[in-house]
């Protein structure tokens, strides 16, 4: 049997949806992007959300609303993608790594006070897997040194904390909509906000700073003048991405429910497995399930996490690492990172393993991940 590590659930409603946009002509940004804005934060419960075409666009256009510039520094997960600090580091900012919690994979709230400096400006949360960071304790943090939180939500889409979706919490949430993501348009991303003139900022900003866009100035008698009004950015998404993202919305909660269904089904299996190292999911928090994460009890076994991985490959199942830690690429060890800064985070690099878990992963794609990762583990058992 072959188990990829994702398929997109896609069916004729999405191919629908887009052929309609591209029968009527309006290919770019336009009136299906506007549904796709208002729906989108109709679901959470948000006051504003602006598409973009990634959530690293959204990261750059968030921390550009929250004043980021040269020589400031943002906070966040010594362990997420890289394209969180990336978008601290368009401005000439410094990201700024804290260590992360073994059993959760996130931000450790404890060890964020003694980072901060007089150049620290923003915080951003990395909800990791889909499950919601500490964000009372964070918030607290963050009010008390006047710092902005741009949560990376790029996992996070439906995620609640404590009966909130994530998106209604800090000052901007980004969103993800690549193809492994909870819901895709292929490429795609999206801010929420309940801040009205950041949401107003964000929308001038992603298409280079132009005063009206093209599908606002359609039906104008002026049609053709606009005015710019600030340098901005090609960020914009487009409605063949919005009419996929339209129809993947409506089936967001059976998505969730699929996906809770599998992590629920892995959970009951490797629970009683001496090798294997469940993460915890804290109370008042419903994760998403983006990704099925699990740690290797490395002391219960004889073969590493890549053999582990290697394994899992010659019997047809695709897994992953989530993630490198940043200060581990060429790149940032360049910038003065250090590897033994960050000892939780190592200790939980040398044992992650991503399984696969997709809406529309049957029973016995299923079973057949769970008794090859047991089968692995007793074959390898010190």
């Amino acid at each position: 049997m072959k188990i990829p590590f994702h398929k997109p659930y896609i069916d004729d409603a999405e191919i629908n949806s887009m052929s309609g946009s591209v029968r009527n002509g309006w290919l770019t940004m336009g009136k299906k992007t506007y549904e796709f804005e208002n729906d989108f934060k109709s679901f959470i419960g948000a006051s504003d959300a602006v598409a973009v075409n990634s959530c690293t666009a959204a990261l750059h256009l968030a921390l550009k609303c929250s004043g980021i510039k040269e020589g400031d520094e943002v906070l966040m997960p010594a362990t997420t993608h890289s394209s969180t600090s990336e978008a601290v580091m368009y401005f000439k900012a410094k990201p700024v790594f804290i260590d992360i919690e073994r059993d959760t994979h996130l931000i450790d709230v404890e060890k964020i006070e003694q980072k901060i400096t007089r150049n620290t400006k923003a915080v951003i949360p990395v909800h990791f897997s889909g499950q919601p960071a500490d964000m009372d304790r964070i918030i607290d943090i963050a009010r008390k040194y006047d710092l902005s939180i741009i949560e990376d939500a790029a996992h996070a889409f439906p995620a609640m904390y404590k009966g909130r979706f994530v998106g209604t919490i800090g000052d901007a949430t980004c969103f993800s909509f690549y193809a492994t993501k909870t819901i895709t348009t292929g490429e795609g991303g999206m801010i929420s906000t309940e801040n009205r003139e950041w949401a107003e900022r964000m929308r001038l900003l992603r298409l280079h700073g132009v005063s009206r866009d093209a599908w606002e100035r359609e039906t104008a008698e002026n049609f053709w003048e606009y005015d710019v009004v600030e340098l901005g950015f090609k960020y914009n998404t487009t409605d063949l991405a919005s009419a996929i993202g339209l129809e993947q919305l409506k089936k967001a909660d059976a998505m969730h429910k699929m996906r809770s269904a599998i992590a629920a089904h892995y959970n009951d299996a490797f629970r009683q497995c001496e090798g294997i190292l469940l993460y915890i999911i804290r109370d008042e928090r419903e994760t998403a399930w983006h990704l099925y994460p699990l740690r290797l009890n490395l002391e219960r076994l004889t073969i590493d996490r890549n053999a582990f991985i290697l394994e899992l490959k010659k019997l047809g199942i695709t897994a992953s690492v989530h993630f490198i830690p940043l200060y581990r690429f060429t790149f940032y060890k360049k910038l003065g990172y250090y590897i033994g800064d960050y000892p939780e985070s190592e200790w939980v690099f040398s044992r992650v393993i991503s399984l696969p878990i997709f809406p529309g992963m049957t029973s016995e794609e299923t079973n057949y991940v769970i008794g090859a990762v047991l089968d692995i583990v007793k074959k390898f058992k010190r």
